[in-house]
């Protein structure tokens, strides 16, 4: 039986960046253990890549500050275009009530170090040109988020992972644990069995199935959205730097988000109020959204669409760090779409975890993360 200081099962958004960060502290032997050939091949490669501290829950802003930092300073300090573009989040109100709702969150957020300000109906109709202004109250602008490739990004974090002697264990399936006195002893698979100190559940969708495994009823599901991209918009007069997020609500679409890239072409995603049965549905429903916002763009052609599962939680809150049933057992699940945008943050958290270096902050961030908390109080800003 091979013997591992930690194991890690799922080679995702999260798993990947927790492996590099526990790696980078080169005392521990570890092991990813992933059921698909590569990594990045559950939701990442789903996802439109979108990193930002936006949030309104203390958590989660600190978390993805640090995965800011990550993301932001990767090229430069490893060398590998991850496709960082700093372009910055704007969340529109078309409405008292959201106007409200997104300055309580900017008090919080700038409290927390995050740079983000109120901006006008005027300073925003320059942000974003062609935006309808009837009704438009103004949004928020934070400069410092952004976007990155999620292919690109993963396997430059894979890359680093395997030079600091992860290993990465492909087309593996865990089976069951062993445990002994409510402790983890190892992990059993498909293939082999690991003796292990640690074992970190970062399956995604998979989360609840791994968290049954040892006995845990984890609240995570799997909620479809559905996204897609379009011909360019490069013969329109306008540019739209920040991703763009109307938090409006109409009867087949809960929230609406997209940018423009750096080929012009309009990326976006649906958070639908129901389930719809065919790409299909994604068309018209992006030409309503962008005749609220940005008519001009609402005729451009899309020219691929696809679905993916958020791993939801029912307050919209990732779910991390141990539990005292299982002792060597660590959560990283429930990121709720926001894996990618958390995952360098989640990573360096749980190293500390793991090498008993917590922080106050860190502890704070995990009671806001504990798998008891109430899950009564849905997030605003999810």
């Amino acid at each position: 039986m091979k013997k591992l200081d930690v194991i890690i099962i799922g080679a995702g958004s999260v798993g990947t960046p927790t492996a590099m960060a526990l790696g980078e502290i080169g005392e521990f032997k570890i092991a990813v253990i992933e059921k698909n050939a590569e990594v990045g091949q559950g939701q990442n490669n789903r996802a439109l890549g979108g990193v930002r501290a936006t949030h309104s829950n203390f958590s989660k802003i600190i978390t993805c500050l640090k995965s800011i930092e990550v993301f932001s300073n990767w090229e430069k300090k490893h060398g590998d275009n991850i496709g960082w573009d700093r372009g910055g989040y704007s969340f529109l109100a078309y409405s008292k009530e959201h106007e409200e709702l997104l300055k309580r969150s900017i008090d919080l957020q700038k409290s927390l170090g995050l740079n983000n300000d109120w901006l006008n109906a005027e300073q925003i109709s320059e942000l974003i040109p062609g935006i309808i202004r009837k009704g438009l109250r103004g949004g928020s602008y934070s400069p410092e988020d952004g976007r990155a490739s999620p292919p690109l990004a993963i396997n430059a974090f894979y890359k680093y992972a395997l030079s600091l002697d992860v290993e990465f264990k492909f087309k593996e399936i865990v089976k069951n644990f062993s445990i002994k006195d409510n402790k983890i002893k190892g992990v059993i698979t498909n293939k082999d069995a690991y003796e292990t100190t640690w074992v970190i559940n970062a399956a995604g969708i998979s989360a609840s199935k791994i968290g049954a495994l040892v006995e845990l009823n984890l609240p995570v599901y799997p909620d479809l959205h559905k996204a897609g991209i379009t011909e360019s918009a490069r013969s329109l007069e306008h540019f739209t730097k920040p991703l763009v997020v109307d938090i409006r609500s109409v009867p087949d679409c809960n929230n609406f988000y997209f940018f423009q890239n750096q080929e012009n072409k309009i990326a976006f995603t649906i958070s639908p109020t129901h389930k719809m049965p065919g790409y299909g549905d994604v068309v018209p429903i992006f030409a309503e959204r962008m005749e609220m916002l940005i008519p001009s763009i609402k005729s451009l052609k899309v020219l691929r669409k696809w679905a993916g599962a958020y791993p939801m939680t029912p307050d919209g809150i990732p779910i991390v760090g141990t539990v005292d049933s299982r002792e060597g057992y660590i959560n990283t699940v429930g990121m709720c779409g926001q894996g990618f945008m958390s995952g360098p943050g989640i990573g360096q958290l749980i190293s500390r975890v793991i090498t008993n270096q917590l922080t106050e902050a860190d502890k704070e961030v995990l009671e806001g993360f504990s798998l008891t908390r109430s899950l009564k109080e849905p997030e605003i800003l999810q």
